[in-house]
């Protein structure tokens, strides 16, 4: 039992960086933090679809004469999750862009202050209409 866990301790890396992501998305109030909750997942993500795409013995897809009988592995798992990471990092600047720009109208990257602003915010312009 113990040569099977530590045989696929790749996969308990990844749960665990999943679970440590997943939390910091869920449990923390400020915006920065939960970004990098999310880029944390993001890597488990990407190191789980690595580790089920590896093959024991295979080598790179280049084919030369005279080979035969040769274990390929295929590498469109590592092109899409070259593809990912660059959509990953692109989405990261976007989003601290936008808690930038949520720091200059609120003051604050606190989830709760924002809410609670923003709540202010529509309570004043309530009584505004009401007037």
């Amino acid at each position: 039992m113990m040569e099977f866990i530590l045989g696929k301790y790749n996969y308990l890396v990844c749960i665990l960086l999943m679970m440590i992501g997943f939390y910091a998305m869920i449990a923390k109030e400020n915006l920065v933090k939960k970004v990098i909750g999310l880029n944390i997942f993001q890597t488990a993500i990407f190191l789980f679809y690595i580790s089920v795409s590896y093959m024991e013995g295979a080598t790179a897809p280049v084919v030369w004469q005279g080979q035969e009988g040769v274990l390929y592995g295929n590498p469109l798992p590592h092109v899409l999750i070259l593809t990912a990471i660059v959509v990953g990092i692109s989405m990261t600047a976007l989003a601290l862009g936008l808690i930038i720009k949520i720091y200059q109208e609120y003051g604050s990257i606190e989830e709760n202050r924002i809410l609670e602003l923003n709540q202010l915010e529509e309570e004043q312009n309530l009584k505004r209409a009401g007037r």
